[in-house]
């Protein structure tokens, strides 16, 4: 199997990776606790140290201001739930995921917030729009780092210093981003940042992490509460970090997982890695250029861009049965359809069938781009 669908699940993971749930699985697989035997403060530290290693990375505030979740979805439901208060004013974009955006329309079914949805242009956010749909009851404004459809970056640093001096707080969904653009908490005015561990940190599924920075102090409340580990006598959920916001069991084997993809990733390089995989959509971007039935969607950019690419299908196929055809006759995995963003591909005119999206991971080669762009060739000349 050729695998492109990366920024749905990164596949293969390094070996490490699978070594280290090996055998933590193996010795350490015990319910957390700071006071109990040998392999629940084991499986303790091990939270402890991928605390500290995210927070290195991202260059955070401290390592327990790093939550770990189910995965981005969670997170970003804990970091919108927990800091929204009935009568807030929200502003998003039209770039989101599902993650972002349902949580928000939710809300503003229900009456507690009001909600403005930033256009972008050409898959790119403009940081004045932003500036100019702030009111004086804005309270937050989520948007993507990377857009999952159309790979475009977006510029958080410019938009984050606006959310700043308006008051507001900043959440970025970084599911494409992390592990491929380097994200510096110290300079970037980001509040809060939600990532899951499975796409660009080669972890696996069902972990990712949430990071809440100073300026949510005693503005976010939990989104769950249950049982911390460590304080069992308080009546209600500790106020102390990171436990505040992690109620229940933690998926220490994933943590672990995801420890030793993030160790992968550091190694590697982020830049290095994000390179890698836009050099191989470069090859797919000159096919289309020469084809002259497909398209591309969104601006193509290589230095804001990460690796993942939408194709628009020419008239008379859809991405749908492109994607089955890729499947059963060449082994390829791509993902149709509109990618849990509606609203982009209504702005695009995608809509409802969406786009074929192309993914490579950082173990894709350029043969095997080659190798999927002659398939596409074939299946549009009616060979098949």
């Amino acid at each position: 199997m050729i695998y492109l669908d990366n920024a749905a699940t990164s596949f293969p993971k390094p070996e490490s990776v699978y070594q280290a749930l090996d055998r933590f699985a193996r010795t350490s697989l015990a319910n957390p606790g700071r006071a109990g035997h040998r392999m629940a403060v084991s499986a303790e530290r091990t939270l402890d140290a991928a605390r500290h290693a995210l927070n290195q990375f991202f260059q955070g505030d401290a390592p327990e201001r790093w939550v770990f979740t189910l995965n981005a979805t969670d997170a970003l439901n804990m970091a919108i739930k927990g800091v929204i208060r009935e009568g807030d004013h929200v502003i998003t974009s039209d770039l989101e995921h599902n993650s972002v955006s349902r949580p928000l329309r939710a809300l503003e079914e229900g009456g507690t917030i009001t909600l403005t949805r930033v256009a972008s242009r050409g898959g790119y956010l403009d940081p004045e729009d932003i500036r100019r749909a702030m009111g004086p009851r804005t309270r937050l404004v989520a948007t993507t780092h990377a857009a999952n459809v159309l790979g475009t970056v977006q510029p958080i640093e410019a938009i984050g210093k606006i959310v700043r001096e308006a008051g507001a707080l900043y959440l970025v969904d970084a599911a494409q981003s992390a592990g491929v653009v380097a994200i510096d908490l110290r300079t970037a005015a980001v509040d809060m940042l939600a990532f899951p561990g499975h796409k660009g940190l080669y972890g696996p599924t069902g972990v990712g992490a949430l990071y809440v920075g100073p300026r949510t102090d005693g503005h976010i409340e939990p989104w769950r509460e249950g049982g911390t580990g460590g304080d069992s006598s308080s009546p209600a959920q500790p106020r102390q970090l990171p436990y505040l916001l992690e109620g229940g069991t933690p998926n220490v084997l994933g943590v672990a997982g995801l420890a030793a993809g993030l160790d992968w990733v550091a190694r590697h390089a982020p830049d290095a890695l994000r390179k890698h995989e836009v050099n191989l959509l470069q090859i797919v971007v000159d096919w289309v250029n020469e084809s002259g039935d497909w398209k591309i969607a969104g601006r193509w950019e290589p230095a804001t861009h990460v690796g993942a690419l939408s194709l628009v299908t020419p008239e008379g196929i859809t991405p749908q049965d492109v994607a089955a055809i890729l499947d059963t006759s060449f082994e390829i995995a791509v993902r149709p359809g509109l990618h849990c963003a509606p609203y982009i591909h209504r702005a695009l005119g995608t809509f409802p069938d969406g786009t074929i999206r192309v993914s490579p991971g950082a173990f894709s080669t350029p043969e095997e781009i080659l190798k999927f762009t002659a398939s596409l060739a074939e299946i549009t000349s009616g060979v098949l």
